[in-house]
């Protein structure tokens, strides 16, 4: 008996909670795990800008310029915001084609 559980004056609906809040925790910690980026802003440099959107060079200077898409300087070097890119992605509308 050295590896069993006596459960005693707990009832079902006890013991689905305590399962469920466990499974969780654990799920919430395994979800952090995968995604240690989603808290903090992920800067991409132009080239891997270019290569995410599979875009040239002129095609991003435009739409920088335009304000489609926003750049951050430091220290003479441009950057851009994961978050930033995929909120400037707009779906295409069928009906309008």
């Amino acid at each position: 008996m050295t590896n069993s559980i006596i459960l005693q004056n707990v009832s079902q609906i006890e013991l689905e909670n305590m399962i469920s809040n466990v499974i969780k925790h654990e799920l919430h910690e395994l979800k952090k795990d995968l995604n240690p980026k989603s808290d903090k802003e992920e800067l991409l440099t132009r080239e891997e800008v270019l290569e995410l959107l599979k875009i040239n060079a002129s095609t991003l200077w435009h739409w920088t310029n335009k304000g489609k898409i926003k750049v951050h300087k430091y220290a003479n070097k441009c950057y851009y915001k994961r978050s930033e890119l995929m909120q400037s992605l707009t779906p295409l509308n069928k009906e309008a084609v």
